[in-house]
This record gives C-alpha cells, sequence and structure tokens, in this order.
C-alpha cells in the first residue's frame, strides 16, 4: 500500500494538532513582585502560547524563557521580537531609591521598553501606573470616572514618575502608529508591597489630618494580575483602574483596624511631615499626606464592562494588610526598630519626631542668628 501524498499527510496532522494558543507574552520586572505573578500566572494560562521574562536577574518560573538585561538596554528590542504583547513592570518605586536615580530609571525604562517594542514589531504594551495619578483631592468625584482627567502633582513619592510614564503612554502611538498602549492604574496595592500607604497602618496612631475626609480603595496584587492578563489578552484596553468594588471610610478603617486615630491640624501635619522629610529623618515627602487625606477612589467601570470582577473586597485587603505588617513600628513613614517603637510609646512616637523636627528648625534658626 502507498503512503499518502506528503500535503494529504500534514493536513491530516493539521487537523489533529491542537489549536495554537494565544499570544506571546514579554513581561519586564519579571524576578519578583508583580512581575513574578504575572509572569507564574501567564506561563499557567492555557491562553498564553509562550511567556518571555525580563528582568536583572532570573527569577523562578522555570516555564518561561528568560533574558537577564537592564530594560534601559536596546538590545531589549532583539529579546522582544516574536512576542504579541508586552507587560512593562520594571518600575522603582522604593520609598528608599534616591529620587533623581529612581526617576532616571523609571522613565528611561519605560522610553526604551515602548522604542523597542515598535521596532520589534510588537502591537501592544501594557503599562502599570497607580490610581494616585488622578490626584487626592477634597473635589473628587466619588468614584472617579477612568477618563476624569489626571490632577495629580509630582509632590508625592514616585507619582511624578508615574505622570510621566502616562505621558509617555499617550504619545507612543502618535510616535509608533500600530503600537497600542494600555495602562493599567491600581488602588492602594497590597501583598507583599511597601510603599507610604501601607507604611500608614504600621503607625501607633492613625494620622488623621483634621477637616480631612479620606476614603480607602485597596487593590489585591492578585486581582491586579487579573486585570493585567485581561489587557493581555486584549479582552479590555485603554485606561483602566482596577481595584475593590466600593471604599471604605476612615470610620470604618479605624474599627476594623482597632487602631485609634491621632488628629492634628494641617498645618501641623503637613508643615512637620515636610520638615521631617527635608532633614531626612522620614522617606515620605509630605504630599503623601495628600492620598490620606481626601478621596482617590476610582469605578472600574472598563474592566466591569469586560466581565472582570475582583476576587477580594476592600474589608479582606485591609485584614491581610494588618497581617502583614503586624510587629512593624512607622512613624510619619519612618520604619523604628522594636527598642525604638517601645522606648517611645504608642502616641508618644508621633510627638517625639514632631519635637525633633521642631528642635532641627530652632537650632537652625539659631545658627542664623550667630
Amino acid at each position: 500500500m502507498s503512503s499518502p501524498d506528503p500535503q494529504v499527510r500534514a493536513a491530516r496532522n493539521h487537523s489533529t494538532s491542537p489549536a495554537v494558543r494565544g499570544p506571546v507574552v514579554a513581561v519586564t520586572g519579571a524576578a519578583s513582585g508583580i512581575g513574578a505573578l504575572l509572569t507564574e500566572r501567564l506561563a499557567a494560562s492555557e491562553e498564553i502560547k509562550q511567556v518571555i521574562a525580563i528582568d536583572e536577574r532570573r527569577g523562578e518560573c522555570a516555564a518561561a524563557q528568560w533574558h537577564i538585561l537592564d530594560v534601559r538596554d536596546p538590545a531589549i528590542a532583539e529579546k522582544l521580537r516574536g512576542a504579541d504583547v508586552v507587560v512593562h513592570l520594571a518600575l522603582d518605586l522604593d520609598l528608599e531609591t534616591d529620587p533623581a536615580a529612581r526617576s532616571a530609571y523609571n522613565v528611561r525604562g519605560t522610553q526604551t521598553v515602548l522604542t523597542a517594542a515598535a521596532a520589534a514589531g510588537v502591537h501592544r504594551v501594557v503599562l502599570c501606573t497607580s490610581a494616585m495619578v488622578y490626584g487626592a483631592l477634597p473635589d473628587n468625584e466619588l468614584p472617579l470616572a477612568e477618563d476624569a482627567e489626571l490632577r495629580a502633582t509630582a509632590e508625592a513619592t514616585g507619582v511624578g514618575d508615574l505622570l510621566e510614564v502616562e505621558r509617555l503612554a499617550r504619545r507612543a502611538p502618535r510616535a509608533h502608529p500600530g503600537l497600542n498602549v494600555t495602562v493599567v492604574r491600581p488602588g492602594v496595592l497590597v501583598g507583599g508591597t511597601d510603599t507610604a500607604l501601607t507604611r500608614y497602618f504600621e503607625s501607633p496612631r492613625l494620622l488623621v489630618v483634621a477637616g480631612s475626609r479620606p476614603a480607602w480603595q485597596f487593590c489585591h496584587v492578585e486581582d491586579l494580575c487579573s486585570a493585567l492578563e485581561y489587557a493581555v489578552l486584549e479582552k479590555v484596553d485603554g485606561e483602566l483602574a482596577v481595584g475593590c468594588d466600593g471604599w471604605l471610610e476612615q470610620e470604618e478603617v479605624e474599627e476594623l483596624s482597632g487602631i485609634r486615630r491621632m488628629e492634628l491640624p494641617s498645618a501641623v501635619a503637613l508643615g512637620a511631615a515636610a520638615r521631617l522629610h527635608r532633614i531626612g529623618l522620614t522617606p515620605s515627602p509630605a504630599g503623601d499626606l495628600a492620598y490620606t487625606m481626601y478621596p482617590w477612589v476610582v469605578s472600574g467601570s472598563r474592566l466591569h464592562d469586560a466581565g472582570w470582577r475582583p476576587q477580594w473586597t476592600n474589608e479582606e485587603v485591609l485584614a491581610e494588610l494588618l497581617e502583614e505588617v503586624a510587629g512593624r513600628h512607622t512613624v510619619v513613614g519612618r520604619r523604628l526598630g522594636r527598642k525604638d517603637a517601645t522606648a517611645a510609646g504608642a502616641a508618644g512616637a508621633t510627638v517625639a519626631l514632631l519635637g525633633a523636627a521642631a528642635v532641627v528648625r530652632r537650632a537652625r534658626k539659631a545658627r542664623r542668628r550667630i
């Protein structure tokens, strides 16, 4: 019996082979944090054909194809060749990083990734910033629509960098026709994160500025990763906000956490925060306080319309955050050792830091008079 014609045999093999799975996805910052979680999630998905993982060190996901390099290196264009989508998560928002170095890394890295993606023929880049770019303002609507004006200033940690990333995202499709850019903006991110907002809950007292009206909307990293996956699979695009449904008032946060408030006049709180940061006692600038004073809750309607739903509630995320920070002691953004925290006491620690700023101020005035 003669063997089938090669073309017939190829057609039979094609008809019985599984369908080619979805896109090839490159993830920057893939070795740690959100990048590592997303890389594992995408590698396990039957809707993803392949994951290309890019970082300055190799991560733990064995199923990904790893490339070790700095995202600011133009050679990244070759590593992105063949990818359909790039998720850029290599951002440095560490409170302890030198601000100038942090900005240089974040802005240059994003510029390089966008340019390299376009050169490599990638059709979609997904960027992750923060809902902080909307700004925390007393006249903000509750909740904010996703197309609301970005009214933040560069006064809070990393927000200036995020605003510049947003600007690059809007410019990229004009500079690189055919390149689609999706921006995902999470609320207060919780799940192995360390930010000025998570450190707020490490304090012995929750600092409340008199006359302010805080509103807390959290976002668990698992929900952020699922939202990023929606963007990767092109189930949704554009500018997307992500977080738990609804929000918690300050009184609810205090009741759920069991942490009492310490209320200060606005001039005292903001003035002390500015002085403490200026003299290097705390990593957080005064601008961070605005996000604990005024609402910046987002609706997340675009993801909801696409069928996405958060798996975590604000209450559940707050409970996880409190469990994560248990045993840590932070006052006005500055971490204290256990001995310092015990010696200072609860409200006393805050008073001590405020007093330290006043002492430094008086000493400087005295030197100027000499």
